[in-house]
């Protein structure tokens, strides 16, 4: 099973863990969220599986559907923001990256570019940006916005502010700060360039305030997979983190996205497809079942059909049991397409229950679920790995602390066994060890050009 290609591996770590109710389970540790010591744990874990990454998720708004009685049984409500976290955690560790999310519809481009910048710096060069336009409607009252933006002008904003914000990391050329005392001279104004952005979106000066970042760019990571959502990938991202339930579903993600890179002048290899997998283990398949069944239990049913009501936003459940096939889903959203269709898949597939349909969302809302023995798990991620579907995973936990100890204790020696992940970090930057390339200044790259022009 021995091969030259490895996994790259994320973890994606959500405060008590990925299922719907793991804050009930007597392993989990209840205040997760705002625990920094958990944090601290968790990541030091990943470093010690060598994972290439901690992810963390984010919105700029709570998750609300309505129903007090679903809401106060939800224990994801309070969290810290990522980026000061993985602040924070930074001196911590030596080698692992950290991936935070950040929203291109409430945020700006130059505080965004400022405070990444500003996190690569305090990592030594592990950042990464999770480029989001935002699914959750309940953000735009939090700032002044009467309504959320449609999903087509998310998109084209996201565009531009990608833009934008690659052009400030831009602003310092690499060796711009010369910080001679006998001289007197701190930097090369030469190499110091101003955007001078105006768009349809953006008007933006520069330069930024932070010296060119140590990776270049901070990773670029995105997990879109509308049409919009695979174009703006296909364009800017470097890393994709996707759902998808199947190997044929996966393998024509994978085939579709990378088929567009040539397009924009890029390899396959400069983006990684890490799907997301939540993988309950046990030491043999009927304790990964026991285990399994053990944490659907501890959904109470109102939460069941609060998931359920979410996804069916302007359809009437009330005349249905659990046990009724579920009906249709919503053409459209302004939300989450990407996760729309793969939910809407389920259901066309046939004979998927309302009870089947919670189950499955109460896990890893669409992810892929796989459940078994080490040795099972690592067969089941191999065959996506190998068969042209993945470049790795992003690996989340149904319970924090114990999931992603069980991952790092089982999985990753049979791993690093079979040849398939590393025995140790290859570089010193989350971009080394992805095996991505480091970005060149445009504007500097424009100054060489000028110049063999004027040759």
């Amino acid at each position: 099973m021995s091969t030259t290609r490895k996994f790259r591996l994320g973890a994606f770590v959500q405060a008590t863990g990925h299922h719907i109710s793991a804050w009930r389970h007597p392993d989990a540790q209840i205040d997760a969220g705002l625990n920094f010591e958990h944090y601290k744990e968790i990541t030091q874990t990943a470093e010690r599986g060598l994972f290439d990454a901690v992810f963390l998720a984010d919105s700029p708004a709570i998750q609300e559907n309505g129903d007090a009685e679903v809401q106060q049984r939800n224990g994801k409500l309070a969290k810290f923001e990522p980026v000061t976290l993985f602040s924070a955690l930074a001196p911590l560790t030596k080698h692992i990256g950290f991936i935070a999310t950040a929203s291109t519809t409430y945020e700006e481009p130059y505080t965004l570019a400022r405070k990444f910048a500003s996190l690569d710096y305090l990592s030594n060069g592990r950042a990464g940006w999770n480029v989001v336009t935002t699914g959750n409607e309940n953000a735009a009252g939090n700032f002044g916005r009467d309504e959320h933006l449609e999903h087509s002008q998310r998109y084209e904003r996201a565009e531009e502010f990608v833009k934008v914000v690659k052009g400030l990391w831009d602003s310092w050329e690499d060796d711009a700060f010369i910080r001679d005392r006998e001289s007197g001279i701190y930097f090369d104004p030469n190499k110091l360039h101003t955007l001078n952005h105006k768009g349809q979106h953006f008007s933006v000066k520069g330069p930024l305030n932070v010296a060119r970042p140590p990776q270049g760019y901070p990773v670029i990571i995105q997990a879109g997979a509308s049409e919009t959502g695979r174009e703006l990938a296909a364009q800017t991202a470097e890393v994709i983190f996707t759902a998808n339930q199947t190997l044929e579903d996966a393998q024509e993600f994978y085939a579709d996205v990378k088929g567009r890179l040539a397009k924009y002048g890029r390899h396959p290899d400069d983006l990684k497809i890490m799907p997301g997998v939540f993988p309950v283990i046990g030491r043999t398949e009927e304790e990964a079942q026991e285990k399994y069944e053990f944490l659907q239990s501890l959904i109470h049913p109102s939460v069941a059909w609060g998931l359920l009501k979410s996804r069916y936003k302007g359809i009437d459940l009330s005349g249905y049991s659990l046990d009724d096939l579920a009906p249709p889903l919503p053409n459209d959203t302004n939300g989450g397409k990407s996760r729309l269709k793969l939910l809407t898949d389920l259901v066309n597939r046939g004979g998927f229950t309302l009870r089947q349909l919670y189950l499955s969302v109460a896990t890893a809302r669409g992810h892929r679920t796989i459940i078994g023995s080490p040795e099972s798990i690592a067969d089941q991620l191999e065959e996506w790995f190998n068969n042209g579907a993945a470049d790795g995973f992003n690996i989340m936990p149904p319970i924090l602390p114990t999931g992603l100890d069980d991952f790092v204790n089982l999985v990753v020696p049979i791993l690093q066994k079979w040849g398939l992940f590393r025995t140790e970090y290859e570089g010193s930057t989350l971009r080394e060890n992805l095996g991505l390339r480091r970005p060149g200044n445009a504007f500097a790259a424009k100054k060489e050009d000028e110049k063999l022009v004027l040759a």
